[in-house]
């Protein structure tokens, strides 16, 4: 299984980004996908996640209503659209695959990380 993400980069606080991740190497539709981030001198925490049909989403409290997961599954990938970043955002992004969790133990499967940073 291979987990590629994308669409990092360097923006302004309240400003947007889009990330994607694209997965193959075993049936995308039979699994949950999350999105966890890890800031510099920091733990991996979770960000969000959603079940196999993407019915299901799950939020970290500090990203509420402004992050938003979706997912395609004719196209095996996950999104991450994040509006009002803010400072504290900034952090390399990890989508994984695996069960639906906030603990990233209950994933297998990792993507490499995309940088996102927000500027103040």
């Amino acid at each position: 299984v291979q987990l590629q993400a994308s669409g990092g980069g360097l923006v302004q606080a309240g400003g947007s980004l889009r990330l994607s991740c694209v997965a193959s190497g075993r049936t995308f539709s039979r699994y949950g996908m999350g999105w966890f981030r890890q800031a510099p001198g920091k733990e991996r925490e979770f960000v969000a996640a959603t079940n196999w049909s993407g019915s299901s989403k799950f939020y970290a409290d500090s990203v509420k209503g402004r992050f938003t997961i979706s997912r395609d599954n004719t196209k095996n990938l996950v999104y991450l659209q994040m509006n009002s970043l803010k400072s504290e955002d900034t952090a390399v992004y990890y989508c994984a695959q695996g069960s639906v969790s906030a603990t990233p133990s209950r994933y297998e499967y990792w993507g490499q990380g995309t940088q996102v940073t927000v500027s103040s």
